[in-house]
């Protein structure tokens, strides 16, 4: 728990030194490691049900992605001193998010949000999705938005998602993330050189208007009309954006069922869980310990801590042992 909490593994080393316990970082890191896999395995085999359902609430569930930097050594000889030489490169680690909300659309502190993340691609975050969304028995919620960015990986499995999961259409609703598309608007604009900054001000601001009352398709065809010139490919790609998500822009029938139009909490775990533990100047993980660090990290910003703790400690997976 100090090792997800803290800011780093020495600084965990150093919480044990002041109380006259000595761990050093690479057990610490052991630990932690071991820890989560315990957890990881009774996830696979679907030990130690939550306990908890969503029937007859409000659903909010979202992914995004953040960015880490991944060590890995080189092969060959060390340097001068005796050390491995390695390479750093910037990985996405994706994060899921299910959480709910009230009659008003405010999250419900009732009921204490799922995150979970790993670095192991699309089709394990969706995996992860779709284990959270059985144990919590989505199919008795009352109404679940699935509302994220434009990000084609992203939608292209919720379909899939969905029908796995036996979910009627009538209640679950898609939504791209309103204020990400307010931004793919300024793109627009930004690309007509020939506009002053009021003029464009004043274009966003109108087709902004037209977006939260769910006209989309008016939106379309402002683009079309100023998709012309030598800009006119890099509009057509915005223009397409639109198209592609039109369905998923109906920003006032969710406002009128009370749910949120954007995916601020999403955001928000991004930062708490990624950024203000695993992402900083010269800050690189090994790819197993990252994947473990994104597991407690989780967990314990979530307030699940202890559902942790009963997966790690499992009785059937100690039995196993």
């Amino acid at each position: 728990m100090l090792a997800a909490m803290l800011s780093s593994f020495e600084e965990t080393s150093r919480v044990f030194n002041d109380k006259g316990v000595n761990l050093g970082i690479n057990t610490i890191r052991r630990i932690a490691q071991r820890y989560a896999n315990r957890a990881k395995i009774a996830q696979r085999i679907e030990q130690c049900p939550f306990g908890e359902s969503l029937g007859q609430r409000r659903v909010v569930v979202s992914t995004d992605g953040g960015r880490i930097r991944i060590r890995k050594n080189k092969r060959g000889p060390g340097t001068k001193k005796g050390r491995r030489r390695y390479t750093t490169h910037w990985r996405e680690p994706k994060l899921v998010m299910i959480y709910t909300v009230d009659e008003h659309g405010k999250m419900d502190r009732n009921f204490m949000p799922v995150i979970e993340g790993t670095l192991k691609g699309p089709d394990a975050v969706f995996g992860l999705l779709g284990y959270h969304l059985r144990q919590l028995n989505i199919g008795t919620a009352d109404k679940i938005l699935f509302v994220a960015d434009g990000a084609r990986w992203i939608w292209k499995r919720v379909f899939e998602l969905i029908k796995s999961l036996g979910l009627p259409r009538s209640n679950v609703y898609e939504l791209v993330d309103f204020y990400h598309a307010v931004e793919h608007l300024a793109k627009v604009v930004d690309f007509k050189k020939n506009w002053t900054r009021s003029e464009k001000k004043r274009w966003v601001k109108k087709h902004r208007r037209l977006l939260l009352k769910g006209h989309a398709d008016k939106v379309i065809s402002a683009i079309k009309l100023i998709c012309r010139g030598r800009n006119s490919k890099s509009i057509s790609a915005e223009r397409n954006y639109f198209v592609r998500n039109q369905a998923r822009m109906c920003y006032q029938e969710i406002c009128d069922h009370r749910l949120p139009i954007g995916s601020g909490a999403m955001e928000s775990g991004i930062r708490r869980v990624v950024n203000l533990r695993m992402k900083g100047a010269c800050q690189y993980w090994l790819e197993k310990t990252a994947e473990a660090m994104l597991m407690l990290r989780s967990y314990y910003k979530a307030g699940r801590w202890n559902l942790l703790e009963k997966l790690s400690f499992s009785l059937a997976f100690l039995g196993n042992e």
